[in-house]
């Protein structure tokens, strides 16, 4: 026998929320079934849709608000509930950085079973609005539309979108007015691109039939004030994409990065596109204690500039440097954490699979006269072995800040070979960081652990871990 409709799933009512859950949801239990439900807060009295069901839990949304939580408070923006990015908006800031700070909790208990010592409060973002640095917008001519619209009869012809993917429906795109989590020049840029297009004729992307010229957007406001934007077209009509690279230059003229991308395959990445200048540099410039990091098209950095600065600060502090440390800078991006250390340390060095990335670091080592590092670019299991480090040197500390799959096996066991006195785990997921850590327990104990928030109105939290060798 199937799987019951959707419709055919019950209605339950009068349902107490009581916790928040994985993934930005909120949980209530019925009856010994556990149910995820987005958008709720502890303490509301809900009616909810189910629109899954299974042995021992369920997924439901809220259809009526039967009496709501005390601690609620009035999201910002217009599209809370359709947007998934900013989930926890309905929370106070305040009730958000505690449940950041219970998941790193459970997440070290539950999952690492290690022995962990008081966690050190959160450090909660400055800056909970327009914090933001980069921003990626998608434009489509598959415009999503809401329940009620699709319900009120109108006919909308229109469908043209310039926004955000939504979740479980690849080729449909939120058309966003106002997104609070940049500066609003992101939002003036991206109305105005949106609203060229239709005024001259461009077709918006088609991400099904895999054509149309306005693609993608890309916008970083750097902490300097310096801006960078990267138009990205699906169609390589060279007369349409000057007229409207030029519109915008003219519109625009603090953009100091003008790019943009014919991007002709099927996928959204950029990582292996010819990016082409159309006005001002190639890259931005990033500022941190006097530090200047150049930031490419390509190239990451932490989206919260100024939560960046509190996250390496906290690293730095963990590594303890007096300045005669050979330190090992794992999956480090453009070098950041890397040269952010240098002046603390005897040498660095630093390994990135991306090899753009690697070109960065180099070249942020070099504007800033820094000359005690290294880096090297390749898969991290594969250049980081017993070899590299018999030929380079035992590094006195590691700091790891991999992906949020966390570390692969190979690179634990170098790491266990290799037996820094301490290493200083930076991770964007406390489960994968709790496994790993679980890993090293062998060889380490945790000493110390520092949640930061670089997220506000999301459930994402970094974590920052010292771990030193066990006698």
């Amino acid at each position: 026998m199937g799987r019951k409709n959707r419709r055919d799933l019950p209605t339950l009512e009068g349902v107490e929320i009581i916790d928040v859950a994985a993934e930005g949801n909120s949980l209530a239990k019925v009856n010994d079934m556990v149910v995820f439900i987005p958008y709720g807060a502890p303490g509301d009295i809900v009616d909810v849709k189910l629109r899954k069901k299974r042995k021992s839990y369920a997924e439901g949304n809220i259809v009526n608000m039967v009496k709501p939580s005390d601690i609620r408070v009035e999201p910002k923006c217009e599209h809370f509930g359709t947007c998934g990015g900013c989930r926890w908006q309905h929370l106070p800031y305040e009730f958000q950085l505690k449940c950041k700070q219970q998941q790193v909790q459970d997440a070290l208990e539950r999952i690492g079973k290690i022995e962990i010592p008081e966690i050190t409060p959160i450090l909660g973002s400055k800056n909970i609005w327009e914090y933001r640095n980069k921003m990626e917008y998608t434009f489509s001519n598959k415009k999503w539309l809401t329940f009620e619209q699709l319900n009120s009869g109108e006919e909308f012809p229109d469908r043209d979108a310039a926004g955000f993917h939504i979740s479980g429906a690849f080729d449909k795109v939120l058309d966003i007015n106002k997104c609070h989590l940049q500066d609003d020049f992101g939002n003036q840029l991206r109305l105005f691109i949106k609203q060229y297009g239709k005024d001259n004729g461009y077709s918006f992307y088609d991400l099904k039939a895999q054509e149309g010229l306005l693609r993608t957007l890309m916008i970083r406001i750097a902490s300097t004030g310096e801006i960078m934007a990267v138009m990205v077209f699906g169609e390589n009509d060279r007369e349409k994409i000057n007229q409207l690279m030029t519109a915008v230059e003219e519109k625009f003229p603090q953009i100091t990065s003008l790019l943009y991308v014919i991007n002709l395959k099927v996928n959204d990445t950029i990582s292996d596109q010819e990016i082409i200048t159309f006005k001002g540099k190639d890259y931005i410039e990033e500022e941190m204690e006097g530090l200047k990091f150049r930031i490419g098209p390509k190239s990451f950095y932490q989206t919260n500039s100024r939560q960046a600065y509190e996250l390496y600060s906290v690293t730095r502090n963990f590594a303890e440097l007096t300045g005669n440390e050979l330190v090992y800078d794992l999956y480090t991006g453009t070098g950041t954490i890397a040269n952010f250390v240098a002046k603390r340390a005897k040498k660095v060095i630093g390994i990135e699979y991306v090899p753009e990335a690697i070109e960065d670091a180099k070249i942020n080592s070099d504007v800033n006269n820094i000359n005690n590092t290294l880096f090297y670019a390749g898969d991290m299991k594969d250049v980081l072995t017993d070899e590299f480090i018999e030929k380079h040197g035992r590094p006195d500390v590691m700091i790891v800040d991999p992906p949020r799959a966390g570390m692969h096996q190979d690179v634990v066991n170098v790491i266990l070979n290799a037996s820094p006195r301490r290493i200083v785990y930076v991770s964007c997921n406390p489960a994968t960081q709790a496994r790993d850590l679980a890993l090293l327990d062998e060889k380490y104990k945790v000493e110390a652990i520092q949640p930061v928030d670089m997220f506000p109105h999301t459930h994402h939290v970094e974590n920052v871990v010292k771990l030193t060798l066990k006698n």
